[in-house]
């Protein structure tokens, strides 16, 4: 004999279960319009790490009114630490993250943002140690 039961031969007296979340197992997948625009983010991200690993201490270190364009004594320890050591990372780390399954321009705005903050420290720093 063949099982032949239906939805309407159960017993009326269990209850439906609940309907939990919906959660897809796999983010979905990213079509070539969102390649292509993280692909533009992320070259925004290195073209401003760029900016500020380049140009953002010699900014910092330019001097209007000094004699040679350069401030003073050369006390900028802050300033190229940041420059050598953060802005890079920060940079490197952002185009990573902009690529991940779970990142994208949320990612690279942070990035960008964090990039933002790093200039301005740097060109503070190099105002405060004239």
């Amino acid at each position: 004999m063949e099982n032949t039961s239906t939805a309407s031969d159960t017993p009326a007296s269990t209850p439906p279960s609940a309907p939990g979340p919906i959660r897809p197992a796999v983010p979905p997948r990213r079509t070539a319009a969102d390649w292509v625009w993280l692909v533009v983010v992320a070259a925004a991200v290195i073209a401003f790490g760029a900016f500020a690993g380049v140009l953002g201490p010699l900014l910092a270190i330019a001097c209007d009114s000094c004699q040679d364009g350069i401030r003073g004594p050369l006390r900028f320890d802050g300033v190229f630490a940041a420059v050598w050591g953060l802005v890079p990372l920060v940079t490197l780390g952002t185009v990573a993250g902009i690529f991940l399954p779970r990142g994208g321009a949320r990612v690279g705005a942070y990035g960008l943002g964090a990039l933002a903050l790093l200039l301005t420290v740097m060109l503070i720093l190099g105002r405060i140690t004239a």
